[in-house]
């Protein structure tokens, strides 16, 4: 395992969850805010380390394995610390889609990477927008309590969470869409 800076920053991602957890639920007064402090540090990171890999020109299989690994992890984990707080049918529906989703995608990427067209399924530009809007709305989801901060946040939030999972779909159609060309070319020469 090749130790650089991004991938340092991978692996810390990755160790921060278990705090991030840990966090969440401490009884303390702002044990939320310091969740979503480490959360959005994490969500920092994971820009930042794309970025010194290829700067640095530190791009390694490793990195390339783990950073989608340590993102999914992350949003999984932090939707599902949401969902108990959050516990109403369209919040659960939005963080459904988006974990869905993103099961949906790994598998089709590992798919089509044994196929040799993992370029076919690269990461497109409404998945980055998604990303941000998913990384924004989740740290502020989890810096708010909702059975207390009932207010125009909260319900700010929830958009930003909607519009991520509308984005989430919407992305998961482009990637489909790429990926059914060569399925269905591979469909017609068996």
């Amino acid at each position: 395992m090749p130790i650089n800076i991004p991938n340092t920053l991978t692996l810390m991602r990755i160790m921060l969850i278990p705090v991030l957890v840990v966090f969440f639920y401490l009884p303390f007064k702002n044990h939320l805010v310091v969740a979503a402090v480490i959360f959005a540090v994490a969500a920092i990171t994971d820009w930042f380390d794309g970025y010194l890999a290829r700067r640095l020109g530190q791009m390694t299989a490793f990195g390339a394995f783990l950073d989608p690994v340590a993102d999914k992890l992350m949003v999984v984990i932090a939707l599902v610390l949401l969902v108990e707080r959050h516990d109403t049918l369209l919040f659960t529906l939005a963080a459904c889609v988006i974990i869905g989703r993103e099961m949906v995608i790994s598998a089709l990427r590992e798919w089509m990477a044994e196929l040799g067209e993992r370029t076919s399924v690269a990461v497109s530009y409404i998945g980055k927008v998604k990303t941000g809007f998913q990384m924004v709305a989740i740290t502020a989801l989890l810096a708010i309590d909702p059975a207390r901060d009932e207010n125009w946040m909260l319900a700010l939030c929830y958009v930003v969470l909607y519009t991520a999972a509308v984005l989430t779909l919407w992305s998961m159609f482009i990637y489909l869409k790429a990926a059914w060309v060569i399925i269905k070319d591979m469909d017609n020469s068996m």
